[in-house]
């Protein structure tokens, strides 16, 4: 049950996706001046090294955060400059900026890393710490023990006091008691590492409990898109769901890899690792989708590692 270390994958294109969207989401909620409870539900270890044991080991963060920050392409407003080596006497057309939210999710990723590239790597509860207010709030869950000791201490040398709770406990059955807050406006991120099946089953039942509690909260689930039918399943019925209480949904994907498994020469056989993600919204801000519309394009480009890199992007309610 405890096997899988969210170490291993930070900053892995899952990552960029994962908190694109956070981050979107949460500048659109922090606009209004009422206090936002943010409750994530598999927090994590909090923080991550992306030149430790964990993360050197996989490299997942190379195909992933890395590729962003060494991309040529040049931050909206600056110039371009010409291709080395170039005969023609005509420059060349100049890259794409960085859509706004995938520059937004950079500058993130800069603020923990002031010496420039990205040896630290911030996980979802240090992302919303950073862009909260004092009066927000935020919960956090982790029942994995060595992550769950790793965020303590992490957590700690921010001197939050009460703005952030750290519970051991399973978030999927203890996260609604924080629904809905005094405050009746929250974000949760639901975000399971799905190692075991009944993951999915317990994601489309907290989601469907935390409706109940709170009809008017923003609620994000991530989820891994691999060969298994349940992956495909969970956003087909979050979206039942979402339709059947009346409320507007977004879901985005990006693959950036074929899910085949393949076989050398030599018999080997070879996993691809996880292919694509996705992430699925109820009542998310109106603002999101226009900001994936222009950056689930670049994703796949920029991370895409074979032909099969991808991206959808639909809506309704």
């Amino acid at each position: 049950m405890f096997s899988y270390r969210h170490a291993f994958h930070a900053g892995n294109h899952a990552d960029v996706l994962k908190h694109t969207v956070l981050i979107a989401t949460l500048d659109h909620l922090l606009e209004k001046d009422a206090a936002l409870t943010v409750v994530d539900t598999h927090a994590g270890a909090g923080l991550y090294r992306l030149d430790g044991d964990y993360a050197g080991t996989s490299g997942e963060a190379a195909d992933g955060v890395l590729r962003l920050l060494s991309d040529p392409k040049p931050a909206a407003g600056e110039a371009a400059s010409p291709a080395k080596g170039s005969a023609k006497k005509t420059a060349e057309k100049p890259p794409a900026p960085l859509s706004d939210a995938l520059s937004r999710y950079l500058e993130v990723i800069r603020d923990f890393n002031p010496k420039g590239g990205a040896r630290i790597y911030p996980g979802s509860p240090f992302i919303t710490h950073h862009l909260l207010r004092d009066h927000d709030k935020l919960k956090l869950f982790e029942l994995h023990p060595t992550d769950a000791r790793t965020l303590d201490a992490n957590i700690a040398q921010l001197e939050a006091g009460r703005q952030i709770s750290v519970l051991r406990d399973d978030g999927f059955g203890s996260a609604t008691k924080f629904l809905p807050p005094p405050s009746r406006r929250a974000l949760v991120l639901c975000d399971p590492s799905y190692e075991i099946k009944s993951d999915y089953g317990r994601v489309l039942d907290f989601v469907a409990e935390a409706l109940k509690r709170f009809a008017t909260g923003t609620y994000a689930v991530w989820y891994p898109i691999i060969p298994r039918p349940e992956a495909h399943d969970l956003p087909r019925r979050l979206k039942t769901m979402a339709t059947k209480a009346g409320k507007p949904w977004l879901h985005a994907t990006l693959t950036v890899k074929s899910s085949k498994i393949t076989t050398d020469a030599t018999g080997a056989t070879h996993r691809p690792g996880l292919p694509a993600s996705g992430m699925f919204l109820i009542n998310p801000p109106y603002t999101l989708k226009p900001l994936l519309a222009a950056a689930l394009p670049q994703m796949a480009d920029l991370l895409g590692q074979d032909r099969n890199a991808a991206f959808s992007l639909d809506s309704g309610g």
